[in-house]
């Protein structure tokens, strides 16, 4: 297996990054523009690995060329696939992916396509891909659908809404997660024109009558998950100043929760037009707690920064870290503890003691399969030099230029096979 060696930058920390566009954003915009049949341009369009596989799969299902996709361990490319074939008529498919991913909870959505009429059959095990699909027109109406389990679950049925004759009235049952990707999806619609209003435990959506004018291009603002691993650079860093391009002040995206998060982890973050620049200040802390239900993806980057300040940590909030590319709460356990760390970990939390005696040597780091694991621990060459890290072909799943930018900031690569 291939392993990538890291070792500090010898100098000041400077560079400029354009990072790829929102992968959240992007797939909601892919989804959209078929679903509504809409002419538009989207620029700056993620290149993750899931994003463009879901380009292609997009794209072979207009053109009527094949009917049996696999989204690898693509979990939102599932998910939002299994409701937009639902409802391609006249059209039978079968959509799988990886083993990991056939073990990624899909029933709620499921069971909430066929209260709508959709006709989709597990072909190997119950409630889990690979799926049969049976495209037909849907009428729409009333259901029901547990909200803490994905917000993906919601946000695939909202994106496919907009063309029920009778529209979509969702009553949500339970604790929402992730409430600011349900968001993200309303304000999606609402650019387009969709009628829709959250009215806390239920979203209605009525159906689409194209506006006049309908936008014709979408700039797609940068990845704040990706901005993450940046974030953590600059925190353990003593001397940094990394500019990243094309983000907004107003975001979306629920990632940017970094900027209060990493103020107190010793990163300033100023904004100039859409241009952040992220500078280091010296911070005397000892203890750090965040909940992070509505942000989970950066949680294994603010572990990983606290360990790396030697900084006590409890993290709550990762109820759904353990439906990731790996049992992510599990994952950042056994990889922390490498370090000397103690953890503490339940179904929704980390505990993090940093080691009073950092281990000595090169520390070795197993992905689990899972780019944030990946990219969450490279920072850490900062404090621990010649760290190595497994697999770093998984980034590509979100972030494909990862290590080119990591070395433009200096760092040092060396990678074995």
């Amino acid at each position: 297996m291939s392993k990538i060696l890291l070792f500090p930058s010898e100098k000041d920390i400077r560079a400029s990054l354009q990072l790829g566009g929102s992968k959240s954003i992007s797939n909601r915009l892919l989804i959209l523009r078929q679903a509504l049949h809409l002419d538009l341009g989207i620029q700056n369009l993620s290149d993750s690995e899931d994003t463009q596989l879901l380009v292609q799969i997009l794209d072979e299902v207009q053109s009527g060329r094949t009917f049996d996709f696999n989204v690898k361990h693509a979990g939102t490319d599932l998910r939002f696939l299994t409701a937009f074939l639902a409802v391609q008529p006249s059209n039978t498919y079968t959509l799988s992916g990886s083993d990991r991913l056939k073990e990624r909870p899909i029933a709620e959505l499921l069971e909430a396509l066929k209260q709508l009429g959709a006709e989709i059959d597990c072909l190997e095990k119950k409630d889990a891909p690979p799926l049969r699909i049976k495209g037909k027109a849907i009428e729409g109406g009333t259901i029901q659908l547990k909200a803490n389990i994905s917000s993906q679950f919601i946000s695939a049925l909202l994106l496919i809404s907009p063309i029920f004759p009778k529209g979509l009235e969702l009553h949500l049952q339970g604790e929402r997660v992730s409430k600011p990707y349900i968001s993200m999806s309303l304000e999606l619609l609402k650019t387009f024109g969709v009628q829709c209003e959250d009215l806390g435990n239920s979203i209605r959506v009525l159906p689409y009558q194209i506006p006049k004018p309908v936008p014709k291009t979408f700039y797609v603002e940068s990845d704040w998950s990706s901005a993450s691993y940046w974030f953590s650079v600059c925190a353990l860093s003593k001397r940094s100043n990394i500019q990243l391009q094309s983000f907004q002040a107003q975001s979306l995206q629920a990632d940017a929760q970094l900027i209060k998060i990493y103020t107190a982890l010793g990163v300033n973050s100023t904004f100039e037009g859409n241009q952040l620049t992220l500078t280091h200040f010296p911070i005397e802390l000892q203890e750090f707690s965040w909940d992070f239900t509505t942000c989970p993806d950066i949680a294994p980057t603010v572990a990983c920064t606290c360990l790396g300040l030697g900084i006590k940590a409890q993290l709550t909030g990762l109820q759904t870290l353990q439906l990731k590319e790996s049992r992510r709460i599990d994952a950042l356990k056994t990889e922390l503890e490498k370090f000397g760390a103690h953890v503490i970990t339940s179904n929704h939390h980390l505990e993090i003691s940093p080691p009073q005696q950092p281990p000595k040597g090169s520390i070795h780091v197993s992905t689990h399969h899972d780019h944030r694991m990946a990219m969450s621990f490279a920072p850490l060459a900062l404090v621990y030099p010649g760290l190595e890290i497994e697999a770093p072909e998984v980034v590509n799943k979100s972030y494909p230029r990862f290590w080119n930018d990591l070395q433009s900031l200096g760092f040092r690569l060396n990678l074995q096979s």
